[in-house]
């Protein structure tokens, strides 16, 4: 008995997916709810199991795009099949193609009334790009000779000289190129983007932190919290915990606009940008103002590892108030970090350069970071903005603050 194995519903507004890869082959043995396939959506990756144990017969290819409920392959009851042998094409063929191609007579008087040129006229004639065919020889058994050639050659009309090719400069290295087909991942991303860009009055306030008493924390209790939570104390932690504190005072940083409504938010669902192998995704820490900076490292860790494995769930990545993304690890000095719709605001962090600043009257080096803070200007005023930066600046300077929630 054959079962068919069909696209299931994997969200409420998802109506397509990509198979983007088989795991297993055409004619595998397969166990019951064993992984054979995944699916992608716009949202996110998920694993196609065996609905029984059998063979697998595959009906899409990779890169087929298909509706829920489509069928993706069936599966035979039985041990697999030994796998099919791909039919060689039959050389002798080919052989016997190339023994069968057409051999140019040597004798032209066959087809035309005129006989063969002499070697003397044969070689006036190939000079002078003249078919032997269209001269008429006076010869014996009608044999074109030297004068006929001659003849031939003043009758012949005179050909154009041919222009010249232009000459092309060569270039060096390869040039090659290649297309490939956005994933629903990317499509949706450039989509979003764009209609964020379109749909709302973005601007973005920067401002800079110096780094050094988190830097000095982290180094002097970094062993010890590692040893009793079992997870290193980042930078992520303090970020998430400074943006909770500051929303406690700037509201509409963590509200968003519905219709003609603005909802304002009691918690604080922080998204963070993942970098995956997909393409950007944001999974979210829920109710982050509740969690203590342990509780975040681990949240933080455990999405960023299920992102690169594209295993988050649609979930995991529904919802937000808040996003803060770090393009500092791959070296970016500053940006403008575009909103995470329909959220309001976005906090962008960027690498940590030492740099002179003046303190107390001194100039002295320190460990600075750029902030960027891009907002809606629609529900958030530019003194809600910079007293909101402002704020997450003063926490990040002075973490007591943080612990003492003041």
């Amino acid at each position: 008995m054959s079962i068919e194995i069909k696209v299931p519903p994997v969200g409420e507004s998802i109506t397509e997916v990509v198979l983007s890869r088989w795991v297993k082959n055409d004619g595998d043995a397969v166990e019951m709810d064993e992984v054979i396939a995944e699916l992608e959506s716009d949202k996110a990756t998920f694993e196609l199991t065996a609905e029984q144990a059998g063979t697998l017969r595959i009906v899409a290819a990779e890169g087929d795009t298909l509706a829920i409920g489509a069928v993706v392959c069936n599966i035979e009851e039985g041990g697999a099949a030994p796998a099919a042998k791909a039919e060689e094409a039959p050389k002798a063929a080919v052989a016997e193609d190339k023994a069968a191609a057409p051999v140019a007579a040597a004798k032209s008087g066959d087809s035309y009334a005129t006989g063969t040129p002499s070697p003397s006229a044969g070689k006036i004639l190939a000079e002078k790009g003249v078919d032997a065919a269209a001269v008429k020889g006076t010869g014996v058994d009608g044999r074109i000779t030297k004068e006929d050639a001659l003849k031939a050659e003043k009758a012949a009309p005179k050909k154009a000289a041919s222009p010249a090719a232009p000459v092309v400069a060569a270039v060096a290295g390869a040039r090659g190129e290649r297309r490939q087909k956005m994933s629903p991942l990317r499509k949706t991303v450039a989509k979003r983007l764009v209609a964020v860009k379109n749909e709302t009055a973005m601007l973005t306030t920067f401002n800079e932190v110096n780094m050094k008493p988190i830097m000095d924390l982290r180094s002097k209790y970094k062993d010890q919290f590692k040893e009793k939570y079992g997870v290193g104390l980042g930078f992520m932690s303090f970020f998430t915990k400074a943006v909770c504190e500051a929303a406690k005072d700037f509201p509409a940083v963590n509200a968003r606009i519905d219709g003609e409504e603005v909802v304002y938010n009691d918690f604080v669902d922080v998204s963070i940008a993942v970098s995956a192998p997909k393409g950007l995704v944001v999974p979210i820490i829920r109710n982050a103002e509740s969690m203590t900076l342990a509780q975040i490292e681990k949240t933080v860790i455990e999405l960023a590892t299920k992102a690169r494995d594209s295993k988050l769930t649609i979930e995991e990545m529904t919802g937000g108030t808040f996003t803060i993304t770090n393009g500092g690890v791959f070296g970016s000095m500053m940006s403008t970090p575009i909103i995470n719709s329909p959220q309001s605001a976005i906090l962008g962090m960027h690498n940590i350069i030492e740099r002179p600043i003046a303190e107390k009257g001194e100039v002295v080096i320190r460990p600075m970071m750029y902030l960027a803070l891009s907002y809606d200007h629609r529900i958030i005023d530019g003194r809600e903005s910079v007293g909101f930066l402002v704020r997450v600046k003063q926490l990040l300077e002075d973490p007591a603050r943080l612990l003492l929630g003041i």
